[in-house]
């Protein structure tokens, strides 16, 4: 099985931005820990900060992967273009984010690409992308 995961803008920067709501933890060594956990789920990881890379990587990767795990940062609030990216393509995608946005400010309460993905997955940390995981692994 190819899981591709996707994150947008500030996640490159995991353990060092605000660790009391996202954590001390940088995303590539929880990766690690995750392909150790999944030998036989093939992981492909991707981040970029502009939203047009992520749209170009979602094409590129959506109809060849089996799942698509995305955090689209704060993208998720603004972006009709990742919305329409996800509807595009046959890959299954599943949103998620290390926080609980609904506990956050109101405008992160709002998600522009919930509607066109499988599901969503929230506030449970990193441990939010072994759930996507798990969830793309029983579909």
């Amino acid at each position: 099985m190819k899981i591709q995961i996707v994150n947008g803008p500030n996640i490159n920067l995991l353990g060092k931005r605000e660790p009391g709501i996202y954590g001390s933890r940088d995303f590539e060594s929880f990766l690690e820990e995750l392909r150790k956990a999944y030998p036989d789920v093939e992981i492909h990881y991707f981040q970029s900060n502009v939203e047009g890379l992520m749209i170009d990587k979602l094409q590129e990767v959506g109809f060849d992967v089996d799942g698509i795990i995305l955090n689209a940062g704060a993208y998720t609030h603004t972006s009709i273009a990742l919305q329409d990216c996800i509807r595009a393509i046959p890959a299954p995608v599943v949103e998620v984010h290390i926080s609980n946005v609904h506990s956050r400010e109101s405008f992160r309460h709002v998600s522009m690409i919930s509607c066109a993905c499988k599901g969503v997955i929230l506030g449970f940390g990193l441990d939010s992308y072994r759930l996507a995981l798990e969830a793309l692994l029983k579909r």
